[in-house]
């Protein structure tokens, strides 16, 4: 059986808004994916499938069906231009996309050599397909997600996979239930089924037994909304959609109640102590923090009253990991001090690999085990992790550091700061420059004496040497769906013609 028996089979299981399926049609649409995939298009185990869709059912069922039939499948983020697209499909290897009707074009541009069309298409291929049983001893696939690319082309990510479907079925319902995500009650997918965090957290909880509930995309009032009405009991927010629920108006807020809300994971991208706060305040502890990565999954956890006595924490690693700190020289550092993050998995010599990329996967390991997702930061002698920055990120500013996600939780604090972005800038003297863009909250308009005002604020705040030199305002900032700064956009126009980046 994918789900555990339930009490009722046609109660809901998968609902995106339009399309519902009780357990006993998923349980069948699933098997019948399979077997469309496997002997119908003859897509031999190991092979790669690709979907092109937004939030909707047939994105989950497909991602279901290509674990069961011991295929790769790459869940393409559909933000993409069509040369990135090209790109996924051409290094993925994917035979087949399937697209929904609002993606064809792109998957067309993009050269897909063989599309099936989410909708009475791939219904018609459901209907005909075998709805024999699944062999529990045949392989697990896995989904091999690219990373968003914000630092070059997207680059497909294989984490370490069972042999069996059965042994696939237990290590995914385990590591739902690692985190929280036991399938005690509805699960609300608010993110891009695209990527990791929001996907594949769904799919362990529906595995474990929970409804899954679809958000075509995100709204702050429709989300209140859902957490309300169905009785949700675990979801996965980002930063960014914190701050947009607590700049609702206060009535809307102090109305909002949802007792079955017990979990409610975050990561992805930091987070302003100040918006954690009061969040914590709003809802209460149901907040868990988590840090990993689309190569590692969840590393460190952290719950609300852990938080509160740690703040700024990102947690202690799980029993399978080991964090730590290591200098330029690859030398483990002392606890407390600064350097590039690595982490040790207990079991297994390679968690990851980025698809044919063996270089690249080199890099990313200290030694068997060891691999870093990039990020900078320290460890504590309670062994709580602690995040500076993206190494990439940094800016060098006289030779000193400067931790951009440091200087943007302090900037985002000013009531009239609704975003904010922070790099370097080029400068003949000191190398690099503090920058801050920003986009204002409603009601404010950008002004020489509003700037000093955010200005004078970061300074209250930080040492000297971090405040930014001056302010870019923006109308919008350019953000992944994920959260994620597209912090490349914002430096670009004053590195170009520029040898150096840093």
């Amino acid at each position: 059986m994918l789900f555990p028996t339930p009490a009722h089979p046609d109660a809901s299981a998968l609902d995106d808004g339009e399309r519902r399926r009780s357990w006993r049609e998923l349980d069948e649409r699933v098997r019948r994916l399979a077997h469309w995939l496997r002997d119908d298009l003859r897509l031999a185990p190991g092979s790669h499938v690709a979907t092109l869709i937004g939030n909707r059912a047939e994105g989950v069922e497909c991602v279901l069906a290509a674990l069961c039939a011991g295929l790769w499948i790459s869940p393409v983020n559909r933000h993409l231009r069509p040369e990135e697209i090209a790109h996924v499909l051409a290094d993925s290897g994917a035979r087949v996309v399937i697209a929904d009707e609002a993606h064809v074009d792109a998957a067309r541009a993009a050269g897909a050599s063989e599309i099936v069309r989410a909708g009475d298409e791939l219904e018609r291929a459901i209907s005909a397909a075998s709805d024999a049983p699944l062999d529990p001893a045949g392989p697990a696939g896995g989904t091999m997600i690219y990373t968003s690319g914000t630092t070059g082309k997207p680059k497909g990510v294989r984490r370490a996979k069972p042999a069996t479907l059965a042994d696939g079925l237990v290590a995914w319902r385990r590591a739902g239930s690692a985190i929280g995500l036991d399938g005690s009650g509805p699960h609300l997918v608010t993110g891009p089924i695209y990527h990791a965090a929001p996907l594949l957290f769904a799919v362990y909880d529906l595995l474990n037994g929970a409804p899954m509930i679809v958000m075509p995309r995100w709204d702050e009032r429709r989300a209140l909304a859902l957490l309300r009405e169905r009785g949700v009991h675990h979801t996965h927010l980002v930063p960014t959609m914190f701050v947009r629920l607590l700049r609702l108006p206060d009535d809307e807020r102090a109305a909002f109640a949802a007792p079955e809300l017990h979990l409610v994971l975050h990561g992805a991208a930091p987070i302003a102590p100040s918006v954690k706060q009061r969040m914590i305040a709003w809802w209460g502890p149901a907040l868990v923090e988590y840090w990993g990565g689309t190569e590692s999954g969840v590393v460190t956890l952290v719950d609300s009253k852990d938080w509160l006595a740690h703040p700024g924490t990102v947690g202690r690693a799980l029993p399978h990991w080991e964090v730590f700190a290591v200098d330029e020289a690859g030398r483990r550092l002392p606890t407390g001090e600064t350097g590039a993050l690595y982490s040790r998995h207990r079991d297994l010599a390679e968690p990851f690999v980025y698809h044919a990329d063996a270089e690249k996967t080199a890099r990313a390991y200290l030694e068997p085990g060891v691999l870093t997702l990039g990020d900078v930061g320290w460890v504590d002698a309670d062994g709580c992790v602690y995040l500076c920055d993206r190494k990439s990120n940094v800016i060098i500013s006289g030779g000193v550091n400067v931790y951009p996600a440091e200087v943007e939780q302090a900037l985002i604090a000013h009531p009239a700061v609704a975003d904010v972005g922070v790099f370097g800038i080029p400068d003949d003297e000191w190398g690099e420059t503090v920058k801050a863009a920003v986009q204002l909250a409603a009601g404010y308009e950008p002004s020489a004496a509003l700037e000093a005002a955010i200005l004078d604020f970061a300074r209250a705040h930080l040492a000297g040497y971090k405040v930014p030199r001056s302010i870019d305002w923006e109308r919008e900032l350019p953000r992944h769906p994920t959260g994620k700064l597209l912090v490349r956009q914002l430096r670009e126009r004053y590195w170009q013609g520029r040898e150096r980046r840093i």
